[in-house]
């Protein structure tokens, strides 16, 4: 099983050039010797490779539209039959976009855009999948087509999928950029939506996308001025999005009981995820629209 890795690879440079595949494997950007799409629908797309393998791909730069993988003639890059969303690459893109993972995209000369090298690859930095669709290509067959946006560079991250929930940061990093953004685990967040099968813990209901599910990951706390609560599990429950806005918002609370407080029913519980009171005190006391 592949050590998959999302984000930016330790010393590797948005810009820096590779030779080949095999290149790019060993700096472990792109662990895929020939598909274009790297991961699978259990933890998500690492990266992707637009080298010229389909006509449909669109680079705009800082926006790509990017065809999925299947149906097209090796020899011909001719599109021969449909593409379906179950395809190993395209449903691990879908859980990409679902789930929020950063993807490194890397171009190769054979793919046509004025941002391509002249020979070898390049890595052009993380990218968001934005939204998915199907379309009919050039060719007039179904294709499976994300878009992808650039993001800031981010550090990078190991996703390890661990049944214990990790201890996230007490304090709050923050990186000087136009504004003073909050770097928030993201990997913490993961680890509590699947914790609880991205089902909320209010109205008990679990959003799916073909499968793939889907929540939010809302402090109770809220992080930043002039809460300054803190990224960790005590701190951190699984909501769906409505009730992440109702719960950010003050419409409910919740008490120490777990009953909810301007809503019908309690606050589902899973064994190994430790609330901590004062944090629900706090939304009581500064949130909750009394």
């Amino acid at each position: 099983m592949p050590n998959y890795i999302f984000g930016n690879i330790s010393g590797v440079n948005e810009g820096d050039s590779f030779v080949n595949r095999e290149a790019l494997r060993n700096a472990e950007i792109h662990l895929a010797p020939v598909a274009g799409i790297d991961g699978n629908p259990r933890v998500g797309a690492t990266s992707i490779v637009l080298n010229g393998g389909y006509v449909d791909d669109l680079d705009l730069g800082d926006e790509i539209i990017y065809t999925g993988h299947g149906g097209n003639d090796a020899n011909t890059n001719t599109q021969i039959s449909d593409q379906s969303w179950d395809a190993t690459g395209n449903k691990a893109l879908l859980v990409s976009e679902m789930h929020g993972l950063p993807v490194r995209v890397t171009r190769g000369h054979k793919h046509k855009s004025p941002f391509s090298p002249s020979s070898g690859y390049e890595y052009g930095g993380l990218y968001s999948v934005v939204e998915h669709f199907q379309d009919r290509g050039v060719n007039g067959f179904l294709i499976c087509r994300y878009r992808l946006i650039k993001q800031s560079p981010l550090s990078p991250k190991k996703i390890d999928i661990k049944k214990q929930l990790p201890k996230g940061n007490e304090e709050i990093k923050r990186t000087p950029t136009t504004i003073l953004k909050i770097v928030r685990d993201t990997i913490l967040s993961q680890s509590i939506k699947q914790h609880y099968d991205y089902t909320c813990q209010v109205c008990k209901i679990r959003i799916s996308v073909r499968e793939i599910g889907y929540a939010e990951a809302a402090h109770i706390k809220p992080l930043g001025l002039p809460h300054n609560g803190s990224d960790t599990p005590e701190n951190i429950i699984c909501l769906c999005p409505n009730h992440h806005v109702m719960f950010d918002k003050g419409i409910f609370t919740i008490a120490d009981d777990f009953k909810l407080i301007g809503l019908n029913g309690s606050l589902i519980v899973k064994d190994g995820h430790n609330i901590d009171l004062k944090n629900l005190a706090y939304h009581r006391d500064n949130i909750f629209n009394q």
